[in-house]
């Protein structure tokens, strides 16, 4: 009696197949999961101090440095560099606006424009938007300079932690604004991911590695 085994051959041969591509499913699969479990570990090294659970950041309306109506929530879609000064300040105020283009300026050209520079300035009695439209267009036509009212400025200030105070010059008329000189960095969801105290700005190159972190995610 004959007895066919064409196919007792192939068998291991499929059963091997299998177990090896099931086995190199597995190893990706750990891998992924290794590489998410670091991530959460060992988070992206900010040069900022990054927020804890990415609070969401407050939206408010405002008038832009050409007169439109601003709402600060169709930012939504793009990582937002947030400012808080005034047009007078004389070195700071400035100073901060510069090292934020500049690195704007050194991202990808391709996510560039999806970073956005935003000034809002804490003295309304004179920054009205036209001034502000000077201001802001020195240092790049793609910052962003907003004025808001003095009655509603107060509480967009407090939700951002910023404090703000007029500072007599002494035998003048003049003045300043002393105040918080942070700068906030938001996500594309609306989110606070990174402050910077101004100190750390004209370190430049650490800021943009930052920007391309958030850009990410």
């Amino acid at each position: 009696m004959s007895v066919n085994t064409a196919s007792t051959g192939d068998a291991p041969k499929l059963d091997v197949a299998t177990s090896l591509t099931r086995a190199l499913l597995a190893v990706a699969l750990l891998l992924s999961l290794v590489w998410v479990y670091a991530r959460l570990q060992n988070p992206f090294p900010y040069f900022g101090t990054p927020y804890e659970g990415r609070p969401v950041a407050a939206t408010f309306t405002a008038t832009d440095q050409d007169g439109r109506a601003f709402d600060f929530a169709s930012t939504r879609g793009q990582v937002v560099a947030l400012f808080f000064g005034f047009t007078h300040c004389p070195n700071i105020c400035p100073l901060t606006l510069s090292y934020l283009e500049r690195a704007r300026q050194q991202l990808p050209a391709d996510v560039r424009d999806d970073v956005r520079v935003v000034f809002v300035t804490l003295d309304p009695e004179r920054d009205k938007p036209a001034l502000i439209k000077q201001y802001v267009d020195y240092f790049g036509k793609d910052v962003t300079g907003l004025y808001i009212p003095a009655g509603d400025l107060k509480a967009v200030a407090n939700d951002y932690q910023v404090r703000y105070a007029k500072a007599p010059v002494e035998g003048t008329s003049n003045y300043f604004i002393n105040h918080t000189t942070a700068t906030y960095v938001i996500d594309r969801t609306g989110r606070l991911r990174v402050k910077y105290d101004y100190t750390q700005m004209p370190q430049v190159d650490k800021v943009v590695n930052d920007l391309r972190e958030v850009l990410k995610r």
